[in-house]
């Protein structure tokens, strides 16, 4: 087994970190150490317990020990540590090797906090855990931390090996990847087959992702004191015309593969003036394309200078999509597996997720999760709590080689 350890800030104290938070945390991890319990694990207390441990980007590091802790204590699996990013590996000899992926970080607390998490039902009788994470995406990870302990043990020997990958700050920009730096630092390590990133899905496949590109446009003017605006030149009001194409845009929908990906463009933030009394001579409106995976990030950035014509456009960031992926032998195997447990079939990813990362490995990669992408960041964020053994039953399914159909299931 390797450790490798990058340079890392301290996490900052969190309040909702505490002591009975993470004493219950160590609780479930011991069930799941136990190869005798594993199997009869709560997979709804584990989720709740991984979501209770807030670990918005850059504070992943608790979660990530946790997660550690788990896995090197697993004989079939060697481990690897990378910063707050974690792969743990089979080594079975089988000819395929499949790679999960997850992230370890959410987008930032509500206020007031939506953690801890909670149970609550529905007016149709829908029990639901509440809180952040528990979409986005750590739903999938706790599937993936129950297999990983699970499958691999004697008599539960997977079809093919597998990859497990744990990694942080997904939820920033993409220089600070977590997974990014795994690909920098240890390529080798994420060499696979076939990728199943954690992103929630509905349960079904979500293959390839939109490409996102984020600009800024920018207006200038010249600055003077607001009794006399006539004096100066305000670059707000020069924006408008910026607004008024963005409000006249119709988005495109694009069939890529078999699937019709639709794209987005428009504001998402708008800064000018520096007070009450003073003519802005500086406006910016920051602009996100979310691209069709038909085209690269070039054609991308082509068509929003085009469209902003006259304007000054300044790129902030930017990152490829990936196409389904649906073609590939052992994608199309998990496809039919998955349409067999669950009924549903292939949609496109509108949001971008690291599968675009694999596809530029040369990994073929879908997204399969329990939670509903339309919650992803809500403040209402919220999973039914039946989805979870669902998806893991789907999953582990196909990965013990189960026939279309005849899914293994084990108590949930």
């Amino acid at each position: 087994m390797v450790r490798v350890t990058t340079d890392r800030t301290a996490p900052s104290p969190d309040p909702h970190l505490d002591l009975h938070v993470a004493s219950r945390l160590d609780a479930l991890l011991d069930t799941l150490l136990d190869p005798a319990t594993v199997a009869s694990s709560d997979l709804v207390d584990l989720l709740a317990a991984i979501c209770d441990v807030p670990s918005v980007s850059g504070d992943e590091a608790a979660l990530a020990d946790a997660v550690e802790r788990v896995l090197r204590a697993q004989p079939h699996l060697d481990v690897l540590r990378d910063g707050d990013a974690l792969v743990a590996r089979t080594r079975l000899g089988r000819p395929r090797r499949v790679v999960l992926a997850g992230h370890l970080d959410t987008v930032p607390l509500t206020d007031p906090p939506n953690l801890p998490t909670r149970l609550e039902t529905a007016a149709d009788g829908t029990v639901e855990l509440w809180g952040r994470g528990t979409v986005d995406m750590k739903g999938g990870v706790a599937i993936m931390l129950a297999l990983a302990v699970e499958l691999g043990r004697p008599g539960r020997e997977p079809a093919h090996d597998l990859t497990y990958v744990f990694y942080d700050h997904e939820e920033v920009e993409a220089s600070l990847s977590g997974l990014g730096r795994l690909v920098r630092h240890h390529p080798e390590a994420l060499a696979g087959d076939v990728a199943i990133l954690g992103e929630s899905s509905n349960n079904g496949i979500e293959g390839g992702c939109n490409g996102t590109l984020r600009v800024e446009v920018r207006t200038h003017g010249v600055a003077a004191h607001s009794a006399r605006a006539w004096a100066g030149v305000n670059a707000i009001h020069a924006a408008a015309p910026v607004l008024d194409r963005l409000a006249a845009y119709e988005a495109r929908e694009v069939e890529v593969d078999g699937l019709v990906y639709r794209e987005s463009l428009g504001a998402v933030g708008i800064r000018g003036g520096i007070a009450g009394n003073v003519v802005p001579d500086a406006c910016t409106v920051t602009v996100n394309y979310r691209f069709a995976p038909s085209q690269g990030v070039a054609e991308a950035e082509a068509h929003v200078r085009e469209l902003f014509e006259g304007f000054e456009v300044v790129v902030t960031d930017a990152a490829p999509g990936a196409r389904p992926g649906l073609d590939d032998p052992l994608v199309a195997d998990f496809a039919a597996a998955v349409r067999a447990a669950t009924g549903t079939a292939p949609t496109p990813k509108y949001g971008w997720t690291d599968v675009a990362r694999f596809a530029e490995l040369g990994v073929p990669a879908v997204n399969f999760g329990p939670g509903d992408p339309v919650l992803a960041h809500k403040d209402d964020e919220r999973l039914p709590v039946a989805r979870l053994a669902v998806g893991r039953d789907a999953l582990r399914g196909w990965l013990l080689g189960a026939p279309a159909g005849g899914v293994d299931s084990l108590e949930a």
